[in-house]
């Protein structure tokens, strides 16, 4: 390579970004029933699905997936009720244990044998069990 290439090849290299890696990180509760998951790309998202729950809301006509059972949020503002054909529950996943509270991003999430409790940094977040599900 020519030392003149070579000088354009790195100006180029430095005038365009560098495309930065999305980062996924997930975890799973210890019965496995819930499972999290945390992507950064394009903005910090928290998805928790739960497998079984006796509290599932009903399926609204607008969604022709599965509802009920997926849960997700952004860094700031209410949670949701995803309509989703896929689950983030990964038997594989790292545990979080009872009594334990893990931070991910902007998000807290506290593992307890009552249940799994997320929240944002508007305090907006869900509470995920086999007998309650809410949102705040």
């Amino acid at each position: 390579m020519t030392r003149l290439a070579l000088v354009f090849t790195l100006a180029l290299a430095l005038l365009v970004p560098a495309v930065a890696q999305a980062k996924y990180r997930d975890f799973r509760t210890p019965s496995g029933n819930i499972g999290c998951g945390f992507t950064d790309d394009p903005s910090q998202y928290l998805r928790c699905d739960i497998l079984h729950s006796s509290d599932m809301p009903q399926r609204p006509r607008s969604c022709d997936l599965d509802y009920g059972y997926a849960y997700g949020m952004k860094r700031k503002g209410r949670s949701v009720i995803l309509c989703a054909g896929d689950t983030v529950v990964n038997q594989d996943a790292p545990v979080l244990r009872y009594g334990r509270t893990k931070r991910i991003g902007p998000f807290t999430c506290t593992s307890r044998r009552t249940g799994l409790t997320c929240s944002n940094r508007s305090h907006h977040g869900f509470f995920l069990s086999r007998t309650d599900i809410r949102r705040f």
